[in-house]
């Protein structure tokens, strides 16, 4: 025992007389475990670039094409939010990075021909204005994001004659009365005009026969 205890006290001594006679001047003594920080740069945080922005019309069905550029993220899918300002979002998750999405309250049927449009419902086999989906147009806030995100604004696309966004033979929500009363105010100063128009040009033939008849007269006399 009295063996084992002086050895273990001599290592305890050249243990400790090894370490006293480290020099903390020098620094090749002193032993580190961080990591060198010879040419570190921070990570560059993630970003999101929205290169395809287009409402678009096809086959008379509103849809919204896109295309997303993620760096700084390994995720491959994009979650697209349309921002109710008044009531929940319409959220379409796990979407690819590029395509087209339908607009929201767009319905189309089973061999793909537009049945219903945002902003119109049905009502006794007539199309109405107003909907739940009033708030998609004429534009409408949406969030893109994969890891970071981008909020955008975009507009409704509009009819053409090739491509209807709204029901058949109706006007867009909102314009039914503004058409009327823009109608209602060319034709009104074009037919006053016209009557303007054509009394002077009958005054100036009644004085002209007039003339005319006071001439002969002279002549005759």
């Amino acid at each position: 025992m009295a063996v084992a205890a002086s050895s273990t006290l001599a290592a305890l001594t050249i243990l400790m007389g090894g370490v006293a006679s480290a020099d903390p001047a020098d620094p090749t003594d002193i032993v580190s475990d961080a990591p060198a920080e010879v040419g570190y740069e921070p990570d560059t945080p993630p970003t999101l670039d929205v290169t395809v922005l287009t409402p678009l019309c096809d086959g008379d069905v509103p849809y919204l094409q896109y295309a997303v550029v993620p760096t700084g993220t390994p995720n491959t899918t994009v979650t697209i939010t349309w921002e109710n300002p008044s009531g929940a979002d319409v959220v379409m998750a796990d979407l690819p990075l590029s395509g087209r999405v339908l607009w929201p309250g767009a319905v189309v049927d089973a061999s793909g021909k537009a049945a219903d449009w945002p902003g119109w419902h049905q009502e006794n086999g007539a199309w109405v204005e107003g909907d739940e989906f009033d708030w998609v147009r004429p534009a409408v806030d949406v969030e893109f994001k994969v890891n970071p995100e981008a909020t955008v604004s975009v507009a409704y696309p509009p009819s053409s004659p090739q491509c209807a966004t709204d029901p058949p033979g109706a006007n867009p929500p909102g314009t039914t009365r503004l058409a009327a009363h823009s109608v209602e105010a060319e034709q009104l100063p074009r037919t006053g005009s016209d009557v303007a128009r054509l009394a002077a040009i009958a005054v100036g033939l009644l004085a002209l026969g007039a003339t005319v008849v006071v001439l002969t007269r002279r002549r005759r006399a």
